[in-house]
């Protein structure tokens, strides 16, 4: 039985500390507002404040780091003092740390698919706050402080996922009252998507992986789908036809000036202008995790927004 520090109750964090209590670990959950996750010790602690998060990770075997800034136009002043936090921790309490991370630091440009051994170019602010982080861990790993590895999904989808993600309330909620969506970027780029369950599986496989630490793994995906593709497996699932359309770039552009929030998610337009495809062969055979398949994990989705969805879904499934 192994003693994990989770930093974050969110829709991921939350998720990982319930599957370790599941499994007889010792779970610390640190957040800033002391969020519960029955089984766990939970404790207030800011993810940047060095001191807190060595305390709170005495006796781990491992820190999850699985929190993050919701302010996207606020990642470069935000992120680089939780990174510094984690990897002080990490070296102080010779813990090993986990990454829960993302794609943008492949940037613009990248060949499709992602691999795990896909050079970094980040091409916006977001990713190259992303990178710098990550590149101080690897030189603390390298400075023989820390062990670390980062895990690495593109945009999370589960049941009842808030507003921030893609395919989220504001994706589901329209759906499944007949509405159209209105998407950033086109509805008809194929994209990958991850599962939070096959999140959750990969940062605690990644955790008990015994190889060769300092690098990076990607979260496993079903077969890529656009928005319209889902939309329409959605309907056949329900009965419930909704529709999917771009907003507007030149809206969104002209927003973006006035809100920043906006514009930083304008710098990652890329994502959904184009295919964004990952491949996570090496993972799955290192790691022994693979991707719920669609016609597990829409059903279960659709449960999380909709009752009356949830019981056509499961009737249909």
């Amino acid at each position: 039985m192994a003693t994990q520090l989770v930093v974050g109750a969110g829709f991921i964090g939350g998720a990982l500390a319930r599957t370790l209590v599941e499994r007889g670990d010792t779970v610390v959950v640190a957040t800033r507002s002391g969020t519960t996750v029955p089984g766990a010790r939970c404790v207030i602690v800011d993810a940047a404040d060095t001191d807190a998060l060595t305390a709170a990770a005495t006796g781990a075997d491992t820190i999850f780091l699985a929190t993050g800034p919701r302010q996207y136009h606020r990642w470069p002043e935000l992120w680089p003092p939780m990174f510094r936090a984690a990897i002080d921790a990490a070296h102080r309490s010779s813990a090993r740390l986990v990454l829960m991370g993302n794609l943008y630091g492949y940037g613009e440009g990248s060949p499709m698919p992602m691999t795990e051994a896909t050079p970094q170019h980040p091409t916006e602010p977001k990713g190259r706050v992303r990178v710098a982080g990550w590149e101080l861990a690897l030189a603390a790993q390298g400075r023989g402080e820390i062990e670390v590895v980062e895990v690495r999904a593109s945009d999370y989808f589960g049941p009842a996922a808030g507003r921030t993600s893609q395919l989220g309330s504001t994706f589901f909620g329209p759906l499944l009252a007949g509405k159209r969506v209105r998407v950033f970027g086109s509805p008809t780029e194929p994209h990958s998507w991850c599962y939070r369950a096959d999140i959750v599986a990969t940062l605690v496989a990644a955790a008990d992986y015994r190889g060769p630490w300092g690098r990076a793994w990607h979260v496993p995906a079903a077969e890529p789908l656009s928005r319209s593709e889902l939309a329409a497996r959605v309907a056949a699932l329900t009965g419930v036809r909704g529709g999917v359309a771009a907003l507007s770039p030149a809206l969104l552009k002209m927003l973006g000036v006035f809100v920043p929030f906006i514009r930083a998610a304008n710098d990652s337009a890329y994502q959904f202008t184009a295919p964004f495809v990952t491949d996570s062969a090496e993972t799955e055979r290192l790691l022994g995790v693979s991707a719920t398949p669609w016609e597990l994990s829409l059903p279960e989705v659709i449960a999380g927004y909709t009752p009356a969805a949830a019981t056509t879904a499961h009737g249909n499934g």
